[in-house]
C-alpha cells in the first residue's frame, strides 16, 4: 500500500468516526469463511457496518479525529474489526446472539455516545443500553400518565357531580 492510499484510507476513517456515534471494536480472527459470511449478514440485516482494518491506520484515524477515544487505542492489537452503527446496543445484540453459536467475536472495546467501554466483561452492560428511540418512548410514557390521570380523574368525577345535580333535581 503507498502512502497515498494509506492517508486516503485515514482520512475515510477518520470522517466514518466523526460520522458515527456508535463504534464497537471486535476481534472476528479464527473464524472460518463461511462464519464470517454469517456474521456479515447478520450485521447487513441489522444496519450496522463492519470492517476490517488495519490497526495503525485505525490509530493514526483515532488520532486525527475530534473525538476523545481515550483508551480506546490501546487495544488495537491483533486482528481488529469496526462496527457502526445507529442504535448504541445493536452491535452489542448481535455479537451476543452470534456467540449462541461460536465462541467469537470477542469484544474488544466500544465508543457509545461519548463513553468509552473496554473489554469483554462490558458485553452485557452494552447489551442493556437503551436506545435514543427507547429512552425517548420512556419518557413520553412517563409524560402522558400524569396527563392520563388527571383525564381520568375529571371524567369521573364529572360523571359523580352529573349524577348528584340529578338526583337533587328529582327530590
Amino acid at each position: 500500500m503507498t502512502r497515498e492510499e494509506k492517508a486516503n484510507v485515514i482520512k475515510d476513517l477518520t470522517a466514518q468516526l466523526a460520522d458515527n456515534a456508535t463504534i464497537y471494536l471486535a476481534d472476528i480472527s479464527g473464524l472460518d469463511a463461511v462464519t464470517t459470511s454469517d456474521l456479515r449478514r447478520a450485521c447487513f440485516k441489522a444496519n450496522i457496518k463492519l470492517a476490517v482494518v488495519k490497526n495503525t491506520l485505525l490509530a493514526k484515524a483515532m488520532e486525527a479525529s475530534d473525538k476523545e477515544f481515550g483508551e480506546l487505542p490501546e487495544v488495537l492489537k491483533g486482528n481488529t474489526s469496526l462496527m457502526f452503527s445507529e442504535v448504541g446496543n445493536g452491535p452489542a445484540k448481535l455479537i451476543k446472539t452470534f456467540r449462541k453459536k461460536s465462541n467469537r467475536p470477542l469484544l474488544k472495546g466500544a465508543f457509545v455516545e461519548e463513553t468509552i467501554y473496554i473489554g469483554d466483561e462490558y458485553l452485557d452492560a452494552l447489551v442493556n443500553i437503551k436506545s435514543r428511540d427507547e429512552m425517548i418512548g420512556e419518557i413520553i410514557g412517563l409524560l402522558q400518565s400524569p396527563a392520563k390521570n388527571v383525564i381520568s380523574g375529571l371524567k369521573s368525577g364529572g360523571g359523580k357531580l352529573a349524577g348528584i345535580l340529578k338526583t337533587l333535581s328529582e327530590r
